[in-house]
């Protein structure tokens, strides 16, 4: 008797996940009662659910990138020009605030002071090639080469450990003018998946 009676608790225990779960998410998702708006954060739930699932996807997803050994100087200014024209208006930059239209963002694109402390070279590469969903984070990878992108990388990793006016001195010194006066440079040789 006590067997039976387990048994129909776990019957019906299926059926509730099985059945009557997934008709309240469905239920609960046709309501409109969520809020999309990006003017409320996200709930902490969401949040860290999110945030979770973004950074082991990336983990697991770069992890057969190969990073180059080093960057030069050179791939480091270049890397500080593609910063400049494509990131620095939501990410902001040590001593330049982000694009006041970034605010209205959720989630808000974070700084990148500390993003080496993060992620990996390689992910940090992954992450700039395939962009992030729900996030406002573009897949750059079809209006930036590898190459380009190692640049980008390489700026990044060279970024905390510039004085905080130096990204302002660059940008006065008109750095991308004398790169962009220069023949564009051949893709890294270093084959990436």
């Amino acid at each position: 008797m006590h067997r039976k009676k387990l048994l129909q608790i776990a019957i019906g225990v299926a059926v509730a996940i099985v059945v009557i779960l997934p008709l309240g998410v469905l239920a609960y998702v046709k309501s409109g009662i969520y809020s999309v708006a990006a003017s409320s954060p996200h709930t902490k739930f969401t949040e860290w659910i999110t945030h979770e699932t973004m950074i082991h996807s990336v983990r697991t997803h770069a992890s057969s990138i190969e990073a180059p050994a080093k960057f030069s100087p050179a791939e480091v200014r270049r890397g500080f020009c593609a910063y400049e024209l494509h990131c620095v208006a939501c990410h902001g930059a040590s001593a330049v605030a982000r694009q006041l239209w970034v605010s209205g963002m959720e989630p808000s694109p974070p700084y990148l002071l500390d993003v080496t402390q993060r992620f990996e070279p390689r992910e940090l590469f992954w992450i700039a090639k395939n962009g992030i969903k729900m996030t406002g984070m573009p897949a750059w990878r079809n209006s930036m080469s590898d190459g380009q992108l190692w640049d980008l990388v390489a700026f990044l990793e060279t970024m905390p450990k510039m004085n905080s006016l130096d990204y302002v001195q660059w940008r006065q010194a008109g750095v991308c003018a004398v790169i962009s006066e220069r023949p564009t440079p051949a893709p890294h040789s270093i084959p990436h998946p």
